[in-house]
């Protein structure tokens, strides 16, 4: 089958997707976006956390058919969605399917430049730098399902308690720290949200 989406902002299609072909696998070997990582594939670890129309999932566990006409946002796109979500939506996220690149915007698109030593791009997400800053990275498997667990909870909560915290990223599993530089980078993305409002 053949599946249409968005995927950090961009329309996206795969061809000869079979039906029990996961989100995952699509994202993965499909489309080039490695940052999802494959570890349980049990929906256990949520080291394969993506957005799916807003909500994070284990995408391990999203037959790739599902995502027919939906958005999805990877690791590899939250420095652009947090960009447009301040850009557009100050204070707030994108209401599901209302936003995606404009026709203007994407004729005016191009490569940005990378870092020839690391292929890095310069800028990062709000959530991702204070994972740096707080030192919240290890060996980094699980850090994009972090990642993207926390950006969506400080997109609905401003002023997250180290419950509301915990609770959000209950779903991530990490072996290698004991998660308080996670929840320190967590509270320091916050911390930086609130002064720049």
């Amino acid at each position: 089958m053949r599946v249409n989406f968005t995927v950090n902002g961009r329309k996206q299609e795969a061809d000869d997707v079979w039906e029990g072909e996961s989100l995952l696998y699509v994202l993965r070997e499909r489309m080039g976006l490695p940052g999802s990582k494959n570890a349980c594939e049990q929906g256990e670890c949520g080291s394969c956390t993506v957005r799916l129309d807003g909500v994070p999932v284990c995408s391990c566990l999203v037959a790739a058919g599902q995502v027919e006409g939906r958005e999805v946002v990877t690791v590899e796109g939250l420095a652009d969605y947090a960009a447009h979500r301040t850009d557009a939506h100050p204070g707030g996220g994108c209401a599901s399917g209302s936003c995606g690149t404009s026709i203007d915007a994407a004729k005016r698109w191009q490569a940005k430049p990378q870092d020839s030593q690391t292929g890095e791009a310069g800028t990062l997400s709000p959530i991702q730098q204070a994972f740096i800053d707080a030192g919240a990275v290890q060996c980094g498997f699980c850090t994009p399902g972090l990642l993207v667990a926390a950006d969506e909870l400080l997109e609905r909560n401003s002023e997250p308690s180290d419950a509301d915290i915990r609770e959000a990223l209950s779903g991530n599993l990490c072996r290698c720290t004991g998660y308080e530089k996670i929840l320190d980078a967590v509270r320091l993305a916050a911390a930086r949200q609130e002064e720049a409002v």
